[in-house]
């Protein structure tokens, strides 16, 4: 095992370890038009990223109890797993990334707001479980991005400082939560939600097409600006 470096780097999920925003607009789809009403692309801007309870907040909002607002979201939920089932594969860069990062010893999370169930089945899918000795899902936080909880609490369980963090992320909400929890931040733009100028304005340090020339010693001279 390579000696540790006492960095770490946080992933997000969707939009940046892999590309399954479809399948969350399908499945969204598909649960508003069972309560009978419709869900825009637009919708789906305003929504992506978000935690499940604020989703369905912004969807159906008030009215719904807290059992039907929980229904909702397992329905959503189980039939984005059905079509992520059939085949989900990593973004361009990525496997090499993380082997990168793990042999110059940087330790590695999940930071994200989807629900557990769906991190662990893509994780397994993509086969890169075993780098994540920390996975923090929905779940794991009552606050969700541009809030930075969920990238503090994976620093936290990683037992690393969150000025000595990196964050790789998408979207202009998320680089937002990594400035806000201190640490620093890589943005790709492969999957494409956001412009690059919205991005830097955003705070994020490098701003990425595809992560296929991003590499651990990239990531180290991060830090070393910092220092400097």
């Amino acid at each position: 095992m390579p000696e540790k470096n006492g960095y770490a780097a946080i992933w997000d999920m969707d939009g940046t370890l892999v590309d399954t925003a479809e399948l969350h607009f399908e499945a969204w789809a598909a649960t508003a038009k069972e309560r009978g009403r419709p869900f825009s692309r637009d919708d789906f801007t305003n929504t992506f990223g978000r935690r499940n309870p604020e989703i369905i907040h912004i969807l159906f909002g008030e009215a719904l109890t807290g059992r039907e607002a929980l229904d909702l979201a397992d329905r959503k939920e189980m039939l984005y797993r059905d079509a992520a089932s059939q085949g989900v594969v990593l973004l361009p860069g990525v496997r090499a990334l993380l082997e990168d990062l793990d042999r110059a010893g940087f330790l590695q999370a999940i930071g994200s707001s989807a629900p557990r169930a769906n991190l662990e089945l893509i994780l397994r899918l993509t086969g890169v479980e075993q780098f994540f000795p920390a996975v923090v899902a929905m779940e794991d936080t009552q606050r969700g991005k541009p809030d930075p909880q969920v990238f503090q609490l994976a620093a936290q369980r990683l037992g690393i400082s969150p000025e000595r963090c990196v964050v790789l992320e998408d979207a202009v909400a998320g680089v937002q939560a990594a400035r806000a929890g201190g640490m620093k931040c890589i943005a790709v733009r492969f999957v494409g939600h956001h412009s690059e100028e919205a991005l830097r304005e955003a705070g994020a340090d490098l701003v990425a097409p595809t992560l296929e020339k991003t590499s651990a010693e990239m990531v180290r001279r991060l830090f070393q600006s910092r220092m400097n």
